[in-house]
């Protein structure tokens, strides 16, 4: 038993090719509503429910942790909460379209095992008696984590795709809408439900929404300001931006790209090139930065540092 709890902890953490530090460990904790969730189940006889949802939602997770050790990730914690469970660790580096498959992956493992089950009825009839729960389970959750709010799956994707198309800021808002919305129309689904049979379930779900809504750390949307030397590890891509040094800094900004290593060649108004900033140089410039002011504002203070060593000569 030790061996396969071994073995399950380092499929999590990546496989053979992940790192493995020594006080890093793979842990499986609980959320307190989780087991409010399954006393609820238990109160109503349908443990056996309960349990087939929480196997399928951890097959689940499975999907996202195959993916990212294809990639080269190492996941190191596993969570279980009411109406499904969360799968987290680090991802740094990888680029927005990596973590969308990344975030698609359990879903496809969901709807894999929900057709499976279906061949298996059409070749063994008799099985289906004691398949049709996990087969439905399977394929609600893999439609489930499709919706647009965190911390569902489809909410990581929609994220991804805002973050690509309008930046950072204007993703979190919008999330933040998404997660607050579906929450309420939840809430109002289970007071309707009042009037007649309380359905519980619905209740715990848009619980399960509004904590991932506020309470999701999810820090890999702003990492452009910390070390990304994992993400050249694996190998980034150049991303080179002509820009006038007029420019505000914020308008620098909104080219920043996750899994991309950002240069910045900037202009005057005569067109000649002024200098050529990496990365690292801008992001020194924005810790101090006004970022409605104009890049050229702190060129100045720095012409010696970043003008003679950042110049590429024609």
């Amino acid at each position: 038993m030790q061996k396969f709890m071994k073995k399950f902890a380092a499929f999590f953490r990546g496989g053979k090719n992940a790192a493995k530090p020594e006080k890093e460990r793979f842990t499986v904790s609980v959320h307190p509503l989780f087991l409010l969730f399954g006393l609820w189940f238990f109160y109503k006889g349908q443990l056996f429910l309960f349990l087939v949802y929480t196997l399928v939602a951890v097959i689940h997770e499975f999907g996202h942790a195959a993916y990212a050790a294809r990639i080269g990730c190492r996941l190191s914690r596993l969570r279980l909460l009411p109406c499904g469970a969360i799968v987290s660790g680090d991802i740094e580096g990888i680029p927005l379209s990596d973590e969308i498959r990344l975030a698609l992956a359990g879903p496809l493992v969901n709807a894999a095992c929900a057709a499976g089950f279906v061949a298996l009825w059409w070749l063994f009839p008799d099985t289906y008696p004691y398949t049709d729960t996990a087969a439905i389970a399977s394929a609600f959750l893999a439609a489930v984590n499709l919706l647009p709010a965190y911390p569902l799956d489809g909410g990581r994707i929609l994220c991804c795709f805002l973050v690509k198309w309008k930046g950072d800021t204007f993703a979190r808002r919008c999330m933040l809408g998404a997660g607050i919305g579906l929450s309420c129309a939840l809430a109002a689904l289970f007071a309707a439900s009042c009037f007649s049979a309380p359905n519980v379930s619905i209740l715990f779900f848009a619980l399960f929404v509004l904590f991932g809504t506020f309470g999701a750390r999810d820090e890999r949307y702003t990492r452009f300001f910390q070390d990304f030397s994992r993400g050249l590890s694996r190998g980034m891509a150049v991303r080179r931006v002509a820009l006038l040094q007029s420019s505000p800094v914020r308008r620098a900004i909104t080219f920043l790209e996750r899994g991309k290593y950002l240069e910045l060649l900037l202009f005057d108004e005569s067109g000649e090139l002024v200098c050529v900033l990496s990365q690292d140089e801008f992001l020194k410039i924005v810790t101090r930065a006004d970022i409605r002011a104009p890049i050229a504002a702190y060129l100045d203070e720095d012409a010696g540092a970043i003008g003679e060593e950042s110049v590429d000569e024609p």
